[in-house]
């Protein structure tokens, strides 16, 4: 034990790690660190910020991931932040959506390191909450090291010290987020090279990593390794995290026993009125390769919508699976 959470997070994905998803990552993993999906400036200040904010105590570590370029803005949701008790608010300069874009935040911000800088001074002033960024190699043509380092070098200089790049630059037109996952290339080797330019800093690697044996190659070169749609798709793939990544002799978590503790917690946001879709839809990549996987996710894709679906959904997609362990 005592390695930092930052070793091995689970990634910011928009429209997908709401509460109910970190809560099932957390029933497999006890020290992965997990990140919310973006959730931007005006989102918390011209709406509900507990609906965006609120998590259960068990997340933890958990970090808040914003999506903005306004530095005042940005300082308001980080006091915001602080009253719901996060461990770490990251500044989003990574996302390649069109409608992050036309927002001015996201990949775009590598274009105006200066604009970034004042963004993250401005969070730092406003919370004693560690302050991190989360950024891509490059944009468009502008992707040697260069443009990298200089947009680098601000950040540092506004004194953010832990980074997480993915691997590869965005392309802020002509390709989809989707697509901006996949096309461009992967550069393992600039994200090396940039924690050998800062090795001050704390350097996590994002992107295409999609086992833990894969992360523990990488972390001989890195201080940390983001999973993301890999940790969706096969969430138990995080089940022997503590294990490999934090050296906790604790016994990994088995399929019988998180489904247990998540059926309870469904149970409870039911009561709290909070609709079946919104947890089960988590739950489709859970028995990755396990005898009647496929006719669980569909039994859950076609009932969970119903009106006034209930925990029995769930107990008879259940029925289609083999024998879990325990």
């Amino acid at each position: 034990m005592g390695k930092p959470a930052h070793t091995l997070s689970t990634a910011p994905m928009l429209d997908i790690t709401d509460r109910h998803a970190r809560y099932l990552f957390r029933l497999i993993s006890q020290h992965t660190l997990l990140y919310t999906e973006m959730i931007t400036t005006g989102a918390l200040l011209h709406g509900d910020p507990g609906r965006w904010l609120g998590h259960h105590p068990a997340e933890h570590p958990l970090a808040l991931q914003l999506g903005g370029s306004d530095p005042e803005s940005l300082a308001r949701c980080c006091k915001l932040a602080a009253t719901y008790g996060y461990d770490e608010i990251n500044l989003n300069a990574g996302c390649p959506s069109d409608r992050v874009s036309a927002g001015r935040f996201g990949a775009c911000l590598m274009a105006e390191p200066e604009l970034v800088a004042q963004c993250l001074r401005s969070m730092q002033s406003a919370t004693t909450i560690p302050v991190t960024i989360k950024t891509r190699l490059g944009i468009d043509e502008h992707d040697d090291d260069a443009f990298l380092y200089r947009f680098l070098d601000a950040v540092t200089a506004a004194g953010c010290q832990t980074i997480i790049l993915h691997a590869r630059k965005a392309w802020l037109k002509g390709l989809s987020p989707k697509e901006n996952r996949e096309i461009p290339p992967l550069e393992y080797q600039r994200v090396y090279a940039a924690k050998e330019r800062y090795p001050e800093c704390t350097i996590i690697l994002n992107g295409g990593v999609r086992t833990l044996e894969e992360a523990q190659q990488h972390l001989r070169q890195v201080d940390g390794v983001m999973i993301g749609r890999a940790a969706y798709d096969d969430p138990f793939m995080l089940a022997k995290a503590d294990t490999m990544i934090f050296g906790d002799s604790t016994p990994p978590s088995q399929p019988q026993q998180v489904i247990c503790r998540y059926r309870e917690y469904m149970v409870q946001e039911l009561d709290k009125g909070t609709a079946l879709h919104h947890m089960s839809r988590h739950l489709l990549g859970l028995f990755h390769g396990k005898p009647g996987a496929k006719r669980f996710r569909r039994y859950i894709s076609e009932n969970a919508h119903r009106a006034n679906a209930g925990i029995e959904v769930v107990d008879e997609a259940l029925e289609q699976l083999g024998p879990l362990a325990d």
